[in-house]
């Protein structure tokens, strides 16, 4: 049987053609290779180009591809921040009919770095916990889904911005299994192994020199499961309350909805005696922020992102006339935030050249300007407007910051404490 392509859109197998598959992965030319930084693998593993996309192309046996092409899709129909599947390719031979490998294709992640490539560079300590807080959240997340990882590690992560702090990505679905929900044994299993996976890589980079000497790998991997436990207890404890004060129940689902997850599903008891309820989120779903900046306005964005969006759109609709809260003769807020989008998120990204803009998305640097906004403001001691903010933003701040953002932040000052 001939070379085949089984691919998630109709129109990949195409490009992909082009691409030399009867070469073995680690001798493919490098006119069609991309050099971006990646972390370690069991497997060879390139970015290539593909038309206007550049993929990632993993050689691994054809049962393993099939598998984590499925669980690949299973975690984006689930919501979960993993790289795009893009194709499994089969039937390879080399020039003399010899077979090779089949590949694992899945879309490069655009603007983000392995989490590796990151602890190669110094940093201050709040950008290493800013990352180790994303990296938590993903796993709690894929545990919530009932996912266990079984090899969550510095190169099977991905980073990227999202507004001020970081969002994590799963590369590598090869050992992880999908179930209904997860033991806490399971749960424990996978976060031990977390543990031992990222220290062991910090002493990796330790041993070659490449580490910070502030850094100490063994506490570094126990704080990502200090961080883990703690969210995690915050998503699931059960919380008892005086009957007369129901209302804590709307204040622990906001502060839930705050950390950016939903109680999608809860149970609520009475004790027998009447004097206390009690509450237990029973399904949360992470992305509170995101839905609700996309069923208001269909702007698609990051967690961290679509909270700022949100703030700065209540904030526009404070002072526009037509708004009345609660009052039926007023525009409705889906009216008002399609306004917003069309005369100040819109504008405000298209001000931007698009050769000044790197790989960053509309919505990270909308962020970036209200950051900018926030500062000339404070330093004039009245709001400056955003006319002013944009056109202060493209002369001293995006020239020397749009070329970074493929590149990990760094900073001489501080350590790497966690």
């Amino acid at each position: 049987m001939g070379l085949q392509i089984s691919a998630t859109n109709p129109e990949q197998p195409a490009v992909l053609l082009d691409l030399p598959w009867n070469t073995p992965l680690d001798r493919w030319p490098e006119e069609c290779l991309v050099a971006l930084p990646r972390g370690i693998s069991r497997h060879v593993v390139r970015f290539a180009s593909a038309g206007p996309e550049v993929v990632a192309v993993k050689e691994i046996s054809e049962r393993g591809a099939v598998r984590e092409f499925g669980l690949l899709r299973d975690l984006h129909r689930l919501g979960i921040p993993a790289v795009d599947p893009v194709a499994v390719v089969t039937g390879r031979v080399d020039t003399e009919g010899a077979p090779l490998e089949p590949a694992l294709i899945t879309r490069h992640l655009k603007g983000s770095l392995p989490y590796r490539s990151m602890f190669e560079s110094t940093m201050r300590t709040g950008t290493v916990k800013r990352l180790m807080d994303a990296l938590a959240v993903l796993l709690v997340r894929l545990h919530l889904a009932g996912f266990a990882w079984g090899d969550c590690s510095l190169s099977n992560a991905l980073f990227r911005r999202d507004a001020g702090a970081y969002a994590a990505y799963l590369v590598d679905a090869e050992t992880g299994q999908i179930q209904p929900s997860l033991s806490r044994g399971q749960r424990e299993y996978d976060i031990e192994l977390a543990r031992v996976n990222i220290a062991g890589e910090l002493m990796d980079l330790e041993a070659s020199g490449a580490l910070h000497p502030s850094v100490d790998p063994v506490p570094f991997g126990a704080a990502i499961v200090r961080r883990y436990e703690d969210l995690w207890h915050e998503l699931t404890r059960e919380s008892v309350y005086p009957v007369d004060k129901r209302h804590y129940i709307d204040r622990r689902i906001r502060r839930l909805n705050d950390l950016g997850f939903d109680v999608a599903e809860m149970q609520i008891g009475r004790s027998p005696a009447g004097g206390t309820v009690t509450f237990l989120p029973k399904v949360v779903d992470a992305g509170h922020h995101q839905r609700q900046l996309l069923r208001l306005t269909g702007l698609d964005a990051e967690e961290n992102q679509a909270r700022r969006l949100l703030n700065d759109l209540e904030s526009w609709m404070a002072g526009e006339e037509d708004y009345a809260p609660g009052d039926p003769l007023g525009a409705r807020p889906e009216v008002l935030a399609h306004r917003w989008v069309r005369d100040v998120f819109r504008p405000t990204v298209r001000a931007v050249p698009r050769e000044l803009r790197g790989e960053m998305d509309a919505a990270q640097i909308y962020h970036e300007v209200l950051e900018h906004r926030w500062y000339l403001s404070e330093s004039a001691g009245h709001d400056v407007g955003l006319e002013t903010t944009i056109e202060d933003y493209l002369t001293h701040v995006l020239p020397h910051s749009a070329s970074a953002t493929t590149r990990p932040a760094t900073d001489t000052t501080g350590d790497l404490s966690p």
